[in-house]
């Protein structure tokens, strides 16, 4: 929440201090839910707030809380029980992508770790509910919790698919390994969809920013270049190539500076096309399979489960 914004008038609260009058009767429970008729311009002053009684009291800031936050308060446990849990200690699988994993690093290259992690049965089974994803940004990590990593995988993002054909994997335990082994599934027409609809919104914005500032970011052309021809080859071949080969010095010339705009657009189009003629040619399925995807997060589950029954054969 932020502090300094001044709520607008119509928000309900709740008080969290009672209010007398002079002679000390009691007009406003601590707890009793108002409505605001005034707002202050700023919020160093006090609100008019109206009772359910029509009596109309001031308060400042401090002394109530919206009404939907003082509800939630008691199941924002969540952040609590995080902090006393290492969820890093539940990481199934860990995998560098980025420009290392496609061989187009440089000195100055971060190492980018992604990878999935498998909440403990009790956590995942309680209130409060678990983060889709756990980060440290300055290590340069993300790692998705099993079903949202599933979610995105079957929606063709290239960042999941990728994580799943990296060929440098630093941990993957047997359940991990065992998605490796079914990957195929979660490849499907919807990367035709999926990586072409990407390519066309961001060159659009480094049109316009070509137009308002006069440049755009090199690196960031190279990597959409790069995702066309990878959707393409998923397309023909059933796979994710995510080490750059063949095109390698093109790509590190268009974050050199080393083709003209216009080149590199021209280049854009025709992958474009040469998408559309996989597309009418390739075995991949209109979708991927649900059913087994779904199998897998089942069973991750019930050994999860398991697990922690053993832990606790007296529950």
């Amino acid at each position: 929440m932020n502090p300094n914004l001044v709520l607008p008038v119509g928000t309900q609260i709740v008080t969290r201090v009672e209010i007398r009058n002079t002679t000390n009767e009691l007009i406003c429970l601590r707890g009793a839910v108002g409505v605001i008729v005034k707002a202050p311009t700023d919020n160093s002053h006090s609100y008019r707030i109206r009772l359910p009684n029509e009596i109309e009291i001031t308060l400042q800031r401090h002394e109530f809380s919206i009404r939907k936050h003082f509800q939630q308060e008691g199941l924002d446990r969540s952040r609590d029980i995080l902090k006393d849990l290492n969820l890093c200690d539940r990481i199934i699988y860990r995998c560098i992508v980025g420009s290392r994993a496609f061989g187009l690093d440089d000195d100055n290259s971060d190492t980018d770790f992604r990878g999935i992690y498998l909440p403990p049965a009790e956590i995942h089974w309680s209130l409060y509910g678990i983060p889709e994803q756990i980060e440290n940004k300055d290590n340069q990590e993300c790692y998705w919790e099993l079903q949202k990593f599933l979610i995105l995988a079957l929606k063709a993002n290239p960042n999941i698919l990728e994580c799943l054909y990296t060929p440098l994997v630093e941990t993957a335990t047997p359940i991990a390994e065992e998605l490796l082994g079914i990957r195929d599934i979660f490849l499907s027409q919807l990367v035709y969809q999926t990586y072409n609809g990407y390519v066309i919104s961001q060159f659009k914005k480094m049109e316009q920013d070509l137009r308002s500032i006069g440049k755009i970011r090199l690196k960031h052309a190279m990597h959409l270049i790069r995702l066309l021809l990878s959707g393409i080859s998923i397309l023909k071949y059933g796979f994710v190539p995510v080490k750059v080969e063949a095109y390698r010095e093109q790509l590190l010339a268009i974050r050199r500076g080393e083709i003209l705009w216009e080149d590199v657009n021209a280049w854009r189009l025709s992958l474009h096309q040469e998408f559309d003629r996989a597309l009418s040619h390739t075995s991949l399925p209109q979708r991927p399979d649900y059913e087994k995807a779904n199998r897998f997060l089942i069973k991750a589950r019930r050994l999860e489960a398991l697990s922690w029954l053993e832990k606790c054969p007296n529950f």
